[in-house]
């Protein structure tokens, strides 16, 4: 069968078409903007792409057209498939049909964390069975060669996102997967484009809960009151709690450097110390994420013992505080953070590990929540564990200038060659750089690790 993908480029999208080659399918696909990591993924399985929507692109013509949830009416290639009545799904449908009937499945959902956790989990069940590899949907992921494969596995890991399903369905995608074991890692208010308040954000989590049979589980954090809530509108299925005073919990323990930054901490299962992982990472939205996925995965079958050893050897997704650039003493990460909670754990995380040494965060407010301004009453507070901020506009925006008054020194940038040359020069050894966006970000990470090449060459 041939299968067109439009929005392949996204990180769903991109999973789909790794998925549907890896099942024997002839995959094509096309999208708006092209660029790694999910392009090269996607080169590398020999799946073609196409840049934009023109409608050559259905010549000849797929069997069905898989749309992403970025196209609308309106856009050309949509146009052409209701106009010719060529079969289309979604991808979330497409999936739950062609693979997730026949599965386990294990979805990790939140605002924060999903592809992390997701990610740990997949990890996890795979060290568990090497023969039938477990299976994964999520970002780029550090420890896999692909984003997303159909495997053997009984189980399938997903990354559950809330946000709508395609122009045709504008449920949630995660209403689709059938999950048996489900994680909340956290619930805020979100997506501003298409949820009017967090009740709206809470509906939809319900009806992932709907979905959970009565012998599945539901992992959620004990003191998280949008999710209380949520489950308290109905619940049929166990629910496991983790946090302080809960059946999952961690204590930070010292490391070598006597800081407790998340990179060790102990694991209790129901008052009993079960292990401790001690890995890369740090901060403690790291360690709750590992504590939703030691109990997925215990709930999954595995031991909690083997679970741990797997952590101890994770390695971030990509584009999740991945360490780019390592020279001259100066290290630059490139993280997906989009939302003041991310950002704010995220600086936090790395200033438990740098100490005092200074962090540059370099910020795109990319979202479209971001640009309407939910949070712009609190995006200036989630940046105070750095140093300096550089953000980023394309365009004017009416909110944006209170933010050069944060008590942490904020300058505002309309281009990105001034931004990158305004880093530049302030940088010194020992800085820690930080750039945060969910899109391209116009390839600043690359201007900046060249100019930094440049300047400090001569040392």
């Amino acid at each position: 069968m041939h299968i067109h993908i439009l929005g392949i480029c996204g990180t769903f999208m991109g999973g789909i078409a790794a998925i549907a080659k890896e099942l024997g399918h002839k995959v094509t696909g096309s999208d708006q903007n092209v660029y790694p990591p999910m392009s090269t993924q996607l080169e590398q399985l020999g799946i073609e792409l196409t840049q934009g929507w023109d409608t050559s692109q259905f010549d000849p013509q797929p069997d069905v057209v898989v749309i992403g949830n970025a196209l609308s009416r309106g856009n050309p290639a949509v146009e052409y498939i209701l106009d010719r009545n060529i079969p289309y799904t979604s991808g979330p449908e497409w999936l739950k049909h062609h693979l997730l009937k026949d599965r386990w499945v294990i979805a990790s959902s939140g605002t924060h964390g999903k592809t992390t956790t997701s990610s740990m989990i997949a990890l996890i069940v795979r060290r568990r069975r090497t023969r039938t590899l477990a299976t994964s949907l999520a970002a780029c992921l550090s420890n896999f060669s692909v984003s997303a494969r159909a495997g053997r596995s009984p189980f399938f890991v997903i990354e559950a996102d809330e946000y709508d399903t395609a122009f045709f369905d504008k449920r949630s995608k995660f209403v689709h997967y059938l999950p048996r074991t489900v994680t909340i890692n956290n619930l805020e208010f979100d997506h501003a484009d298409i949820f009017p308040d967090i009740s709206a954000i809470q509906t939809q989590f319900h009806h992932l809960v709907r979905t959970v049979p009565s012998t599945g589980k539901i992992i959620a954090p004990k003191h998280v009151n949008a999710i209380t809530e949520t489950l308290q509108r109905g619940c049929w299925s166990d629910v496991e709690l983790v946090g302080d005073h809960a059946d999952w919990q961690a204590k930070l323990m010292p490391n070598s450097e006597g800081r407790t930054d998340g990179s060790r901490f102990d694991v209790y299962y129901q008052q009993t110390l079960v292990g401790q992982v001690a890995w890369t990472l740090t901060g403690q939205h790291n360690v709750d994420n590992g504590l939703m996925a030691l109990a997925a995965s215990h709930h999954a079958g595995l031991t909690t013992a083997q679970a741990i050893a797997s952590l101890s050897n994770f390695i971030s997704p990509k584009r999740r505080m991945e360490l780019i650039y390592n020279q001259h003493n100066i290290e630059v990460y490139d993280d997906f953070a989009h939302h003041p909670t991310a950002i704010n754990t995220t600086l936090a995380g790395l200033r438990q590990k740098v100490g005092t040494r200074r962090i540059i965060a370099i910020i795109e407010p990319r979202s479209n929540t971001m640009k309407m301004g939910v949070h712009k009453d609190t995006l200036a507070d989630s940046w105070q564990n750095a140093d300096q901020v550089f953000l980023f506009l394309e365009k004017d925006l009416d909110w944006a200038e209170r933010l050069s008054n944060s008590t942490t020194p904020t300058t505002i940038e309309t281009s990105i060659s001034s931004l990158v040359a305004r880093v530049i020069e302030i940088c010194q050894p020992n800085d820690h750089i930080v750039v945060m966006s969910n899109g391209g970000f116009s390839g600043i990470h690359q201007l900046i690790t060249n100019q930094l090449n440049t300047k400090f060459a001569s040392n």
